[in-house]
């Protein structure tokens, strides 16, 4: 898998651009169905990432790139389920997650915007 590009909102992957959040789940890119978690959006100020949402968790560690800002807001019942299936959570601004994506074991949740 190649990034090709990522800038405020895009990302080109494999010749393939996205203008959507995105998860990566053993090489397989699916769009992020964060409407579960809209509902927290009044106490984060941002629609937030929530356990509710279908995580990637079959993997030893779990990238979340919060955003080209790093506003994306990590509930912490997923750090807590994290740490109950013994991943390894790593929050990090969307640009440094993407150098991830070809990690063996690794998933990724990729917030394009803010």
């Amino acid at each position: 898998m190649k990034v090709k590009d990522y800038s405020f909102g895009s990302i080109t992957i494999d010749d393939k651009s996205y203008s959507k959040d995105l998860l990566i789940d053993n090489g397989a890119i699916k769009r992020r169905n964060k409407d579960v978690s809209k509902k927290f959006s009044d106490t984060f100020g941002h629609t937030p990432l929530s356990a509710e949402e279908n995580i990637p968790w079959n993997c030893k560690r779990l990238i979340v790139g919060n955003g080209h800002s790093s506003r994306l807001p990590v509930m912490d019942e997923v750090r807590e389920i994290a740490n109950q299936k013994g991943i390894e959570l790593v929050v990090m601004p969307t640009r440094e997650a993407i150098k991830h994506v070809n990690d063996p074991q690794t998933n990724l949740v990729l917030h394009l915007t803010c």
